[in-house]
């Protein structure tokens, strides 16, 4: 295949010699069929495809321009009406932007052939440029993308949620009452999401097999590496899978009492599922909600604590506990550092630790100095 022969290449879809009525409307449709084309020879589905060529028409619209005019001013403008008028959640206008920053490079791709037609067509100057950067994107106009009461928990609260659910084994078993075992169940559930930043999702597909040894933490055994299959995927991709390395010494200890002394008394010794009910199915994301709802409830925590907290949790604390950046990003599967820091809320103290820090070689030199001029 030569060069120019990518699917979704600008000759592949414009018909040569053929004079159009309307030609821009005619190059314009033509880059939506090349996009479509390529999008296909990437193994994209229609429901990803179609989604996408209605938002670049919207776009389309709103702009009053064709491709080859759009700016990054476009977008800016495109944001602001969706926040200000529609009332779109960051996230909803975030995914709109990624949809749009992949036209804009398809389009911009020299192996596609479009800036070079726009400018044969239209005149020199007519031709795409990128109209999404980073700093007119609204993973870098907001500090934080969610819902602004979104939180992890303090380490308070775990504590006091974590000790609640444990309580209620102790119960049930005192109580000689059914529920023991699941009880047991989900209190070692919450503590894995924990541990190893889940979603709920991850965490409810989660197999006995997927843990693992890591050899630069032996003292773990079996648990030293948990491979997560179901992490969120990109739409239109499969399940991105990644490792994490168990970190908590005293979650691998609570998982592995659990796989070794509890699981087993369910009696699916046959079952591949990590977490299993009393009729031998695999535990589903919303009874871990329901479950999560009802114990945050008994012991009156803030009521914007969700299992995701959880996973905030985690990316919050070990930034606490001055775990590398990068291992952590890794650790959760975030594509880029911008993820990973929404997700981290430090406390105060915290924060005025880190500024002594940063402060202590000026203070440190300044006193140096003083010392010097007495």
């Amino acid at each position: 295949m030569r060069r120019g022969d990518l699917a979704g290449a600008a000759h592949l879809e414009l018909v040569s010699g053929v004079v159009q009525l309307r030609p821009e409307d005619a190059v314009f449709e033509a880059m939506l069929r090349g996009w479509r084309a390529q999008q296909t020879a990437r193994g994209l589905q229609e429901d990803t495809i179609a989604p996408r060529e209605r938002l670049v028409r919207r776009f389309l619209a709103f702009c009053n321009e064709y491709p080859w005019r759009w700016q990054p001013g476009h977008m800016d403008e495109w944001t602001l009406s969706l926040t200000s008028e529609h009332h779109l959640a960051p996230s909803t206008i975030r995914g709109y932007q990624t949809d749009l920053r992949l036209f804009s490079e398809y389009l911009t791709d020299s192996r596609y052939g479009w800036a070079a037609e726009c400018e044969t067509q239209f005149g020199a100057g007519a031709h795409p440029v990128p109209i999404c950067h980073e700093w007119n994107t609204i993973a870098h106009l907001n500090d934080y993308e969610g819902r602004p009461e979104a939180r992890p928990f303090t380490r308070e609260e775990l504590q006091r949620f974590f000790d609640y659910a444990d309580e209620q084994v102790e119960r049930a078993v005192k109580a000689k009452r059914k529920g023991a075992l699941a009880a047991y169940r989900d209190a070692t559930l919450f503590k894995v999401m924990y541990g190893w930043g889940l979603r709920r999702t991850e965490t409810s597909k989660l197999d006995l097999a997927d843990w693992g040894r890591n050899p630069a933490a032996p003292e773990f055994g079996r648990y030293g590496m948990l491979h997560v299959r179901y992490g969120k995927a990109v739409r239109g991709q499969p399940p991105r899978r990644r490792n994490v390395p168990s970190v908590m010494g005293w979650a691998v200890e609570a998982v592995a009492d659990y796989v070794d002394n509890i699981r087993p008394r369910f009696g699916c010794t046959d079952h591949p599922a990590l977490w299993v009910t009393e009729r031998g199915g695999r535990v589903k994301p919303a009874e871990i909600n329901a479950r999560f709802v009802a114990y945050r409830d008994a012991i009156a925590l803030p009521k914007e604590l969700s299992p995701h907290s959880a996973r905030h949790s985690y990316v919050t604390h070990l930034t606490e506990d001055g775990v590398d950046r990068r291992f952590i990003q890794e650790a959760v599967g975030h594509r880029c550092d911008t993820s990973t820091a929404i997700y981290t809320h430090v406390s105060g103290d915290f924060m005025n630790t880190a500024l002594r820090k940063a402060l202590a070689p000026a203070l440190d030199a300044r006193r140096a100095e003083d010392g010097r001029g007495r």
